[in-house]
Order: structure tokens, then sequence, then C-alpha cells
């Protein structure tokens, strides 16, 4: 089992550097370099259904701290893949429930799912575009209190946070 868990832990680990190489190709105006980004995503997301079926949630417990992050990256970009990505999320939420996974990764994962089902966003992660110059959140649930709930996760204030993508 051990073995097995080590293999695990390296092939998710794996997945996610491949989708790092890769996300800079998916808002490219190349569409065969979109594709790939999108066969990509398609393919991890499967491999991920396939292990949350024989491991549940892939938690730091046990794959490790960097391959349960690179899990939920998985996740977060699956998507085309509604019912993977729900599932993740389900299964994510019971894991930090027993205190096995991050709140402010599933917080992220929360919002992207909303999105993906087209509802509004719960903390302001998910970025719709830019508007002079400056990051615009897609529609949030109680855009008010965003910075509140926020805090209640560990995510930094929305300006904080926008200002990282406008210094890139």
């Amino acid at each position: 089992m051990a073995h097995d868990l080590a293999a695990l832990a390296a092939e998710l680990t794996d997945m996610a550097a491949a989708d790092h190489r890769s996300a800079v190709h998916a808002n490219s105006d190349d569409p065969a370099e979109q594709l790939a980004w999108r066969r990509l995503t398609a393919r991890h997301g499967d491999r991920l259904g396939e292990i949350m079926d024989e491991y549940g949630w892939p938690t730091a417990e046990l794959v490790g701290e960097e391959a349960a992050r690179a899990a939920w990256l998985i996740a977060q970009h699956a998507d085309r893949q509604l019912d993977v990505q729900r599932r993740a999320l389900r299964l994510m939420r019971q894991a930090v429930s027993a205190g096995s996974a991050g709140r402010r990764e599933l917080a992220f994962l929360h919002d992207r799912t909303l999105v993906n089902e087209g509802r509004k966003q719960i903390y302001g992660t998910q970025i719709a575009g830019v508007k002079d110059g400056a990051p615009v959140p897609w529609p949030c649930e109680e855009p008010e209190r965003v910075d509140e709930l926020r805090a209640e996760v560990g995510i930094e204030p929305f300006d904080e946070y926008v200002a990282r993508f406008s210094a890139t």
C-alpha cells in the first residue's frame, strides 16, 4: 500500500507539473494550443475521478502536501467535467470537516464550481476579465461581505489579491 501511495503521489505531482507547463495555452489565440490544454485537463480530470473512486480525496496525510495540492489543482482545472469538480468539492469538504484539507483551497474550488455552474461565487476568487487594467471578479453572492468571507478561510482581501495580477 505504501508503494502504491508513493506512486500515486508521484503521479499527482507529475500531472500538476504538466498542467503548470501547459496552462499558458488555456487562453491562447491558437485553437490547437487551446485544444491541447482541454485534452490535458480532461485526461487529468478523468484520472482524478478514478483516484477518488479508489482512495476518496487524496489528502496530505495520504499522499503528502505537494500531491494533495496537485489533486486540488487538477480539480480546479476540470472545468468541463462538472461531475468530477462537484465530487472533488464534496470529498474535499468532508476532508476539511475532518481537519485533513485546507479551507482556503476548498473556497477556491467552491467558487470555481459555482462559476462553472453559471452561479454567483462566494469568495471572489474567480476573475472574469480585466477592465481598464483592473481584474474584475465574476459576480459574487454577497459582494459587500467578500473580504469578511475571505478572511474566514484565510484568503487575503480582494484588493490585495488582484494587485498580484496587476503586478505581473
